[in-house]
Parts: C-alpha cells; sequence; structure tokens
C-alpha cells in the first residue's frame, strides 16, 4: 500500500521541505502578518500574545491549586503538582487545535491567493501553524517560570523541549496541510474539527491519569494519535524521565506520515482548488 511506503512517504516530505526552504522569507512575513492583523486596534497590540497565555495559566493555576487543590499522581522524579501535569497536556492540544481549525478554512477565506498561479499556497497552512506555535511558546516559557517558583528546578528533559516542539510542528504542517486541501471542498470540516475539539479532550489523558480510566476503555487513548503527543510533553515537562517511552517512537512515526501523507494529498488536490473557492 502506497500509504505505507516510506520511500513515497520520504519524496513527498524532501519536496515539502525543498519548497518551504526557498519560501521561507514569505512563509515568516506572512506569519508575522498572520499575528499582528488579529490583534490589530487593540490598545497593547501584539502583546496580547502574551497576554492571552498569561490570563488563561492563571485562571488554571487558580482553579486548580487554590479552588480544588487538585493533586497529580506523584511522581519520584518530579513532586506531583496537578497544575503542571494539566497544563504540560494541554498548552500542545491547544496550539494543535488552534491550527486544525484555521486549516480548516485557510484556503477558502484566502481563495484570490490561491486562484495566483505564481503564488506558493503550501505556504497558507504552514502560516497558520507558525502562529499557533507562538503563543504555545509563550505558554511554555510561563510553565517554566512557574516550576522553577514552584521547586526552584527544572528537571534535565527540558533541554529536549525544542526538539519536541520542532516534531510537533511537523506533525501540524502534515495535519494542517491535508485539513485545508480536504476543507476546500468540504466546508464542513471546520465543524467537524470543532465539534472533535471538544470531545477530543476528553480522550486523551490531559485531565486525568490513564490508570484512572476503566481497563475496559482505556484502549481509546493508545487509538487516540493525540495522546502520544501529550504523553511526550508530560514525560519532558511532568515526570522528568521518559515514563512513557513507547510514546516517543510512535509520535515520531505519526509526526512523519503525517507530513509526507498530508502534503501527497494535498499536492493531489491542489490543480482542483480553483473550480472549487
Amino acid at each position: 500500500m502506497t500509504i505505507l511506503n516510506p520511500k513515497t512517504h520520504w519524496s513527498a516530505s524532501r519536496e515539502l521541505l525543498g519548497l518551504l526552504t526557498r519560501h521561507r522569507h514569505l512563509t515568516w512575513e506572512m506569519t508575522k502578518r498572520e499575528v499582528t492583523d488579529v490583534y490589530a486596534g487593540r490598545v497593547l497590540g501584539a502583546l496580547w500574545v502574551i497576554g492571552h497565555p498569561l490570563v488563561q495559566m492563571g485562571v488554571y493555576l487558580f482553579i486548580f491549586s487554590v479552588v480544588f487543590k487538585a493533586r497529580a499522581p506523584h511522581s519520584a522524579g518530579f513532586p506531583g503538582d496537578y497544575v503542571i501535569y494539566l497544563l504540560s497536556g494541554l498548552i500542545p492540544w491547544m496550539s494543535f487545535l488552534t491550527a486544525m481549525n484555521k486549516a480548516s478554512l485557510t484556503l477558502v477565506s484566502n481563495s484570490a491567493l490561491v486562484k495566483q498561479v505564481v503564488f506558493p499556497i503550501e505556504v497558507l497552512p504552514v502560516r497558520g501553524v507558525l502562529a499557533a506555535l507562538l503563543p504555545q511558546l509563550v505558554s511554555l516559557a510561563l510553565l517554566m517560570i512557574y516550576c522553577l517558583a514552584r521547586f526552584g528546578t527544572l528537571p534535565w528533559t527540558w533541554v529536549l523541549l525544542p526538539a519536541l516542539v520542532v516534531l510537533q510542528f511537523i506533525a501540524m504542517a502534515g495535519v494542517c496541510l491535508m485539513l485545508s486541501a480536504v476543507g476546500a471542498f468540504f466546508r464542513d470540516v471546520g465543524e467537524l474539527v470543532q465539534v472533535f475539539g471538544v470531545v477530543g479532550i476528553f480522550l486523551m489523558p490531559a485531565f486525568y491519569h490513564p490508570d484512572m480510566v476503566p481497563e475496559l476503555f482505556r484502549p481509546l487513548l493508545y487509538l487516540n494519535p493525540f495522546s502520544y503527543l501529550i504523553w511526550c510533553y508530560q514525560d519532558l515537562c511532568y515526570f522528568g524521565e521518559f515514563g512513557h517511552p513507547w510514546a516517543w517512537p510512535t509520535f515520531v512515526a505519526l509526526a512523519l506520515l503525517s507530513f509526507g501523507l498530508g502534503y501527497r494529498v494535498f499536492r493531489q488536490l491542489k490543480p482542483y482548488f480553483g473550480n472549487v473557492l
């Protein structure tokens, strides 16, 4: 099957990487415009990129550590703190969901650019991915500050965080390329992504520990590909060790598969975009 053929995905991935490298300046400029346009006309402007994550994390900190006084399972490598456990999984998921929501309508909302023959439209979904990752980086920095204030130190695994963010970008780019291509033909993709965002958060171990799930329903966690993303972040930011060693090769494989497959779907549907937009 071609979907499992690594040579086919490798070829598509190399082609996409070459395209993004050639148009890296265009991609970066459009990403900056994507961020600044959102806050155009605001008094604080782009400072809201920091303001939104700060307020959101402050609310979670107050609700779960002050109001509910919640506790997460204790780890010998890193003392239990439910806020860290929660945010280490929730931060990357919210970024992924934001990028998917943008991707589902990115070609429709930029139909004028899509119809220009010389414009590299692959940049549009990738621009949304980079714009979604920026608040995540701010949130991770705030989480790091909280960890330092709470414990006075960080697990050594935090040094691997940049590599995991890059791996997440690869996965997000592939998924968003596929969603943007399909969304050009089926406008309901955006609604489906929103529904999945509401339901999906409860089908992954962000709010709870897998051991808390009845054994009958625990396989649902392993069938959800986003669970592996969350487990990787929890290993680095919360447990301070590779507590889910099988999650890492699984997420690497899923990220590379989505990158190559997403671009292949986009490339095959690209000649028909002009007819449906």
